[in-house]
């Protein structure tokens, strides 16, 4: 029986979710599916530059497997860009990150997903709707020694 894949986080949706060529109907054209955790990984290594131990560690999964969806979204970007196809940037298993956030006027804590604001610079209190709020999730990313917990085949 084979596993469940493992679910990815993803930190930006994307923008836009359909990519053609110019000037020829979609319908004439092959569609090529593009996963959101694809794009996302292409996003980490390619537009932000980042190593692949790192992007592996945001979107939490291991390092083989980051390259292995890595690997994937590049082949149908290329096959996309070489073949005049469609691109459609839709499902997958993913979530999406959340920022957390604290209200100093009334202590209301609250999570928004990345990507919805500028940075938390325009955010205010949906409880109270007041402006002095303030990111709380800045610290550890969660328990052992490795970024997101153990490291695999080490007990507890």
């Amino acid at each position: 029986m084979a596993r469940r894949p493992i679910t990815r986080w993803v930190e930006n949706m994307p923008l836009f979710n359909k990519f053609k060529p110019a000037g020829v109907p979609a319908g004439d054209k092959e569609t090529i599916n593009l996963a959101v955790e694809e794009l996302e990984a292409i996003r980490l290594k390619d537009l932000e530059g980042l190593d692949q131990e790192s992007c592996a560690v945001r979107m939490k999964i291991s390092r083989p497997t980051f390259h292995r969806v890595l690997s994937s979204a590049r082949l149908k970007v290329a096959k996309a860009l070489v073949e005049g196809s469609v691109l459609l940037i839709e499902g997958g298993d993913y979530k999406i990150h959340k920022r957390k956030f604290n209200c100093s006027g009334c202590g209301h804590h609250f999570e928004v997903p990345f990507g919805t604001s500028k940075r938390g610079i325009d955010m205010v209190c949906p409880q109270c709707n007041g402006p002095n709020v303030h990111r709380i999730d800045r610290g550890g990313h969660g328990c052992g020694k490795q970024p997101w917990g153990r490291k695999r085949g080490q007990k507890p």
